[in-house]
């Protein structure tokens, strides 16, 4: 089973960050409403950014790491691809 990390961009312009199986279901998850409550009161959310990991350590591994990030170093690493 595959395991991602995906980037959200809500309503209000801020990043959410988070891992999954499914980025598709989850984004669905997210803008119904069934996802973190940080996204519930930013509807929509658009997935801007996902990269796929080798398993679900790595994916939490990668989440953290982005977490950490600032705004600017998340939106390089979304307009690049992945690459900062």
């Amino acid at each position: 089973m595959p395991f991602y990390c995906y980037i959200l961009e809500c309503d209000d312009g801020t990043y959410y960050t988070g891992w999954t199986t499914d980025p598709t279901r989850r984004e669905r998850q997210h803008n119904a409403g069934r996802g973190a409550k940080y996204t519930c009161a930013r509807r929509p959310v658009k997935m801007v950014h996902v990269e796929e990991a080798a398993s679900r350590s790595a994916a939490l591994k990668r989440e953290r790491v982005i977490k950490k990030m600032t705004r600017e170093q998340k939106r390089k690493l979304i307009a690049n691809g992945g690459i900062v």
